[in-house]
């Protein structure tokens, strides 16, 4: 026990003294120690209320009888580095929380912990983290922001990326836009609708990391405080009967995550966090099994950008227990895994109930029969790419056209803007992936410009990058291999020929294998020459998309 080492005992009595120079009394260090593991900071919106949740939380494990002691995690808005630099350092901040946390708490002696997260790569990082360390842990996050409204309607990040595509294209004048910047974020809050940081927040009800509400409970509301006392007073329960995150975390946990993750229509980086996650269980993680889940699991949630309700309509909806309930009705779900509640995961949904079978879909009347992702293949991605297929329009979810190749996202988003992208072309941007990139830099902004000129139902984007979970559009990503290290997207030319098939899961160079031949003995790979720093060491360090893009691979 990490306590016996660090806190109790004679030989412990200059530990114990530098407790004390932190104004704690001897009957708080004969309590159990609880880190809260705090991401707030004030350049995030989804984290300026962190402060509010933690405090909640240290009231909760203090009711309990816990002895809360707070210390932080960074976090990178991925809005704001979006399409520039900046995004090169959100994907690498997951490893960078992990062993951070894993530092502070292998440090310092605690018993437990209670994770506050909310943005993209700050719940998968801790996610990490509790997995590796294995002490008694739960999380509660932050919240989704409320839905934005501009000129009667709802709206979200998304739509502000899609606002500056159509001001380019004329559509929209400059006080449009304007209106859009002001009213589109209205509160604190991960944004609103399923991207990222709210898809990895519900899966981790799912998982059986978070209680009730972690998901969809908006920031803004007094129940999201109450979630967090409750929280922290739970985290209590989960030391005294020595529940650990791996006793919940199993691979049966991962598979309830992946089907929830296909009905939900979460964003494609989940395909990157849950195997970096499970790796840190010890569980081996395939790729294909995507597919497998998904061909069985109807896609029951069209939240932003995939449709028109946002986060708040679906914990209206009864939120993801909800989701989870209907799952059942198909015997889609292993219910008798153990989670954070101390309870399995049927007794927790028991009492669930569906109240806007229009927000949330029954299986009798799906969005589509299949999920929300899809896992695609063929010579330009052997081991893989991904796309959010619940986000695609019916016109593209089959496409052949011609190659127009960028060797970056600027270049691409250059074109773009340009008006050089023509109905029918197939975007690919290389040299963007984990290593390549280095970083994996999400593309939010291209895929935004080509939906906001109204192109999303012509034009095709494929990449060894990856996309913001609020991309639509046929945006394909995660290429595996990538350009940097010798995949086919490497040797693609202007104009080639490319099919995609996502019902049949296919993506195709249409390419003579001679020609390929030739092209890979005449055309050098290009290597970033400038990188230095933390991003240098994670290009060498860095697995393949298809493996989530980990450090360290333990499975």
């Amino acid at each position: 026990m990490i306590r016996e080492e660090i806190v109790d005992g004679f030989n412990n009595a200059p530990h114990r003294s530098l407790y004390h120079a932190l104004g704690l009394t001897e009957e708080e260090l004969k309590r159990p120690l609880i880190g809260v593991v705090s991401s707030y900071n004030e350049i995030v919106p989804g984290h300026m209320n962190l402060d509010k949740i933690t405090e909640a939380v240290k009231m909760g494990v203090a009711m309990a009888g816990g002895t809360p002691i707070v210390f932080p995690a960074i976090a990178v808005c991925d809005g704001i580095a979006m399409g520039h630099k900046g995004m090169r350092y959100s994907l690498i901040t997951r490893d960078m929380i992990a062993d951070s946390t894993e530092a502070m708490v292998l440090a310092h002696g605690f018993d437990g912990l209670v994770m506050v997260p909310n943005c993209d790569k700050n719940v998968p990082g801790l996610l990490m983290a509790a997995a590796r360390l294995n002490i008694p842990a739960i999380f509660v996050s932050g919240g989704p922001m409320l839905a934005g409204r501009v000129n009667g309607k709802k709206s979200s990040l998304s739509s502000m990326f899609e606002a500056v595509g159509a001001y380019t294209a004329g559509k929209i004048d400059e006080a449009q836009l304007k209106v859009c910047e002001e009213c589109t974020c209205p509160t604190c809050g991960s944004c609103s609708g399923m991207y990222t940081a709210n898809s990895m927040n519900c899966l981790t009800e799912v998982l059986g990391m978070g209680l009730r509400g972690n998901g969809t409970v908006p920031a803004v509301y007094s129940a999201r405080l109450e979630l967090a006392k409750r929280a922290g007073m739970q985290v209590m329960e989960l030391v005294k009967k020595n529940i650990r995150p791996r006793d919940i975390m199993t691979k049966a946990a991962f598979r309830n995550a992946l089907t929830a993750d296909m009905a939900l229509g979460c964003s494609t980086n989940s395909m990157l966090h849950l195997p970096a996650i499970a790796n840190e269980c010890g569980i081996a993680w395939n790729l294909d099994m995507a597919n497998e889940i998904s061909e069985r699991t109807p896609n029951l949630c069209h939240l932003a950008p995939a449709g028109p309700t946002y986060m708040e309509d679906l914990n209206e909806a009864g939120g993801v227990y909800a989701v989870l309930k209907e799952l059942t009705k198909l015997d889609l779900l292993d219910t008798s895994v153990m989670t954070c509640t101390g309870h399995t995961l049927g007794e927790n949904i028991a009492e669930a109930v569906n109240r806007d079978p229009e927000v949330i879909r029954t299986p009798e009347n799906p969005y589509s029969r299949t999920g929300g992702i899809a896992v695609l293949k063929g010579n330009l991605a052997p081991d893989g790419c991904v796309v959010k297929r619940s986000a695609v329009a019916q016109e593209m979810l089959v496409h052949e056209g011609p190659a127009r190749v960028f060797d970056s996202e600027e270049e691409a988003i250059s074109a773009i803007y340009a008006g050089k992208i023509q109905k029918g072309d197939v975007v690919v941007i290389r040299y963007e992936g984990p290593a390549g990139g280095p970083g994996m830099r999400e593309m939010l902004s291209p895929t935004s410009a080509i939906a906001g000129m109204g192109l999303d139902k012509d034009v095709a984007l494929i990449t060894d990058g990856r996309f913001s979970g609020a991309t639509r559009g046929a945006a394909i990503g995660h290429v595996s291999p990538e350009a940097v290290r010798g995949g086919l997207i490497a040797y693609v030319k202007e104009g080639d020929l490319i099919s995609i098939n996502i019902p049949q899961y296919q993506i195709e160079l249409k390419v003579p294998e001679e020609e390929l031949a030739k092209r890979k003995a005449e055309m050098p790979i290009r290597r970033k020459t400038d990188i230095k720093g933390c991003l240098a060491r994670y290009a060498q360090m860095v697995s393949s998309a298809d493996k989530g893009a980990i450090i360290n691979q333990f499975a």
